[in-house]
């Protein structure tokens, strides 16, 4: 069976928010909060809140402007509250085929072009891929082969806001946030997952989390494994039978010094095209980021070298089972691609990045409302057999009101005379044109 009619499908998106409206507290919030899910899915282009309004309610755009608005920047409802009732209603749909298996913590950013919306600074932005001005998010995310799902979701305050008291009094920034560091806010959305019950899986990390050995240590305490990247110039010490403490390397030297027969061809899973493979090797280290120091446990050393390069391109610190088979050892260091595309999906198809507001409640609300809506995609892209359609049914919206003109938008101008036919002009009173005699392009001198 496939997806059925559209009607079933929106009974089964309003059963899934009626779900969730449990958590929002106030009955007044409810209709805005079914419209604001219903708009971020149906609109069409920016999801703000105006667009929104048009498409949820084209008769009353004014009134459902304010409604969504209040809602989204205003209303004191849970953030936290509302996730885990999204997590709750999703798990059932991704694990239906497999069990969760990795956590991904990562970030994402959103650029901005003003100063005075929150926690926006000059920093990082992987969205473009350099330094620029953005806001940040750090994000949780639970995932398997088949599925993926944001669980937490907090924006990163740079300290230049968290020490800025007049700053915070403007974005509304409560008083029990401080400065954290990115990897700091990734640990405690990990701690308040394993508290709350979620099921715990491999955690996944790039680089900017996986060279933070403080992190990498406080999982290992949490009884978590991870699969964690790292740069090339991170230190190790290989584990050596007949050399108790060999000399302190860079990875990358290490790799290097690899011979021929430690590297295998691999391939992980179906790309684009064709199936996705490259040359691996493992190595038995021990991470060394001061010298003398040998406080940090055995860990496998994964590196990638792709057929074709110069030099190794990507690196791997682990604590999973050292005699896990290589194939799925890789199979885990690439399943982050699955967070990539969650935060494309999230951005082009949900909005995430297309609030407009500057607070902090406002920001927050918006993030956790797109992924409730995206949390409603992911149950239905799952309950789609293998042999079904690839994509779950849109989201009907309303047609415009007639006349409908956004805000700031110019008024079309009117042409002066609208019952003449450019396409075919009247020849009343007009002399034939093929008749013309010859005439001089000279204008005559004064004289004449």
């Amino acid at each position: 069976m496939g997806l059925g009619s559209k009607l079933e499908h929106a009974d089964r998106f309003a059963a899934y928010v009626n779900e969730l409206t449990k958590v929002i507290g106030h009955a007044d919030r409810e209709g805005p909060f079914r419209d604001y899910c219903a708009g971020l899915l149906a609109t069409e282009g920016r999801r703000s809140v105006e667009p929104m309004a048009v498409v949820t309610d084209p008769g009353h755009v004014s009134t459902q402007h304010q409604k969504l608005l209040h809602v989204v920047a205003n209303s004191p409802w849970s953030d936290e509250k509302m996730l885990a009732k999204v997590r709750e209603q999703v798990v059932s749909s991704m694990t239906r085929r497999g069990p969760i298996e990795v956590w991904i913590i990562d970030d994402t950013g959103f650029p901005k072009k003003g100063t005075h919306s929150v926690g926006v600074h000059h920093q990082y932005c992987g969205q473009l891929g350099k330094q620029a001005n953005c806001q940040v998010a750090v994000t949780l995310s639970i995932v398997n082969h088949h599925a993926s799902l944001p669980i937490a979701y907090r924006l990163y305050l740079p300290r230049e806001w968290s020490d800025d008291a007049v700053r915070r009094r403007k974005a509304h920034v409560p008083a029990s946030i401080t400065f954290k560091t990115k990897p700091q806010i990734a640990l405690e959305q990990i701690r308040a997952a394993l508290k709350a019950g979620v099921a715990p899986g491999v955690v996944l990390m790039d680089a900017s989390y996986g060279n933070n050995g403080k992190l990498r240590q406080n999982l290992t305490g949490l009884g978590l494994g991870y699969m964690a990247a790292i740069m090339p110039t991170t230190k190790v010490r290989p584990v050596c039978e007949d050399d108790p403490k060999p000399p302190r390397v860079s990875v990358k030297e290490l790799a290097l010094s690899l011979p021929k027969r430690a590297w295998r061809t691999v391939a992980w899973r179906e790309g684009t095209n064709a199936k996705l493979r490259s040359r691996f090797a493992r190595v038995r280290v021990r991470a060394a980021p001061i010298r003398g120091e040998a406080r940090f446990a055995e860990e496998t050393l994964l590196i990638e070298w792709p057929k074709g390069e110069d030099a190794p391109t990507k690196y791997w610190l682990t604590t999973v089972d050292p005699d896990m088979l290589l194939r799925r050892l890789v199979d885990l260091a690439k399943m982050r691609w699955r967070v990539e595309r969650d935060y494309e999906d999230l951005k082009q198809e949900i909005g995430l990045g297309h609030y407009e507001g500057r607070g902090w409640r406002g920001f927050h609300h918006h993030g956790t409302l797109a992924i409730a809506a995206y949390g409603f995609l992911i149950s239905e892209r799952e309950g789609i057999p293998p042999s079904g359609p690839h994509s779950a049914a849109p989201i009907e919206k309303s047609p415009l009101p007639s006349g409908y003109r956004p805000r700031g938008a110019p008024d079309p101008a009117t042409a002066p005379h609208p019952q003449l036919d450019c396409h075919d002009p009247s020849r009343a009173d007009r002399r034939d044109c093929k008749q013309t005699s010859a005439m001089s392009a000279l204008r005559a001198p004064h004289s004449q």
